[in-house]
């Protein structure tokens, strides 16, 4: 288990650090080199609108890679996927600017970026299954939750990279040439993910599947349509809160505030450390008491902190700043600590690689591909954007019914027999 949750982690980590470091460049960088003709605001609406595009795209990688992994297997997802997101990562560090090429620029940009989408698509269903599947029921939650670590480190990895270059740069250089260079390494991580996931065994629960779905999507969308759209109302919130932080924040301090990249950079590293450090222990938790009374109480504190988290966002200090992101974080990581766990044990096998990728990424639509384009439209104007504060809140609210309608899964625990005396 400690090799395959490792490169399950691994995967993720690589995965996400191609599609976090292009909402980072998105923030900061692609609206004026890629919509240069349009006004700032409208310029940085196009270059989310952009990031959005992934996440439309991922429900259409849920459903071609769902399909293979519930055909022939999971693990032939996670090499497939991991290929065709780390090339098209790399090829966007290769598009040539508006001023080069003219439209075609963010055209390219566009088509770049959905097949990123479709490749992270199919990254989280194989990932999560490979290492739920292969857990023992009582440790499920830990084991499925390194792969949840992932995304975390996948950011770390994409701002890191994206921190130095703001520091060591000056904003010509990283406006030039200097924000393609995250983009290019993303080459050399994909092909050490896929060396780390060569040698990794099929999952049990597949090979003792005797009769495998014909087309799992139409099963899905003929018996399971209510859970996946269940599933994916009550996963929007995480994706919301997250992008809210990573993303639109990011580009709100930056342009609205005036705090510098590196400022900005820092406070939501910092709470990104601790929000994936303490993954693991919120699963435990899920282990202990379920998952979903945990889902209940991480969705119900993100409806609580959406105004505080803007306000303090809003004082552009810091150390504030900082805090109003690790609240968020922690309230995120006590739902989606058990995602990983939760979404396989609602679907039979059979069709579980579709199923669940399906809902999640889903759900990546409704919260991930939205919530930067309506915070940046309503944070316009004067004053503290209360109106983004609103929006999240209501999110939480929508996903906190979707929780309440779901099932718990949590593996009965066997009572230990003691034995009479006599």
């Amino acid at each position: 288990m400690p090799r395959l949750a490792a490169a399950s982690l691994a995967g993720t980590a690589i995965e996400f650090y191609d599609f976090f470091v292009y909402g980072t460049a998105a923030a900061l960088v692609l609206g004026p080199l890629f919509f240069p003709t349009f006004s700032p605001l409208a310029g940085t609406l196009a270059a989310f609108a952009t990031f959005g595009v992934g996440f439309v795209a991922r429900p259409l990688g849920s459903v071609l890679f769902g399909h293979l992994g519930d055909r022939r297997g999971r693990r032939p997802v996670l090499v497939i996927s991991l290929l065709l997101t780390g090339v098209a990562t790399v090829a966007v560090g290769c598009v040539p600017t508006y001023e080069s090429i003219g439209a075609a620029a963010p055209v390219l940009l566009l088509v770049l970026r959905f097949v990123q989408g479709v490749g992270l698509g199919g990254e989280w269903g194989g990932a999560v299954l490979l290492t739920a599947e292969h857990a023992p029921p009582e440790r499920r939650a830990l084991w499925a939750s390194f792969p949840q670590v992932g995304p975390a480190i996948g950011f770390l990895l994409a701002n890191g990279v994206m921190l130095v270059l703001s520091a060591t740069l000056t904003d010509a250089q990283f406006a030039s040439w200097g924000w393609r260079i995250p983009f290019w390494g993303a080459g050399l991580l994909a092909v050490a993910g896929l060396a780390l996931r060569a040698s990794l065994a099929e999952s049990p629960d597949f090979l003792e599947v005797r009769e495998h779905a014909r087309v799992p999507l139409v099963e899905v969308a003929r018996h399971h349509w209510r859970l996946v759209l269940l599933t994916a109302g009550a996963l929007a919130v995480g994706y919301a809160v997250f992008y809210a932080v990573t993303t639109w924040s990011l580009s709100y301090g930056v342009e609205r505030l005036g705090v510098s990249r590196t400022v900005m950079l820092a406070c939501i590293m910092g709470a990104v450390v601790v929000k994936g450090a303490l993954t693991p222990v919120a699963a435990l938790l899920g282990d202990r008491y379920g998952r979903r009374p945990m889902c209940l109480v991480g969705c119900s504190a993100v409806a609580l902190w959406m105004f505080p988290m803007v306000a303090l966002l809003a004082t552009g200090e810091p150390f504030l700043m900082f805090l109003g992101f690790l609240v968020a974080l922690l309230a995120f990581v006590v739902m989606f600590s058990v995602v990983a766990a939760y979404l396989p044990e609602l679907y039979e096998p059979r069709v579980r690689c579709t199923g669940a990728a399906v809902g999640y990424n889903l759900a990546g639509v409704l919260g991930g591909a939205l919530t930067p384009l309506v915070a940046t439209a309503a944070a316009h104007g004067e004053g503290t954007p209360w109106g983004v504060a609103a929006y999240l809140t209501a999110v939480a609210v929508l996903s906190l019914g979707c929780f309440a309608l779901l099932p718990e899964t949590l593996p009965a625990r066997e009572e230990a027999v003691v034995p009479a005396t006599g």
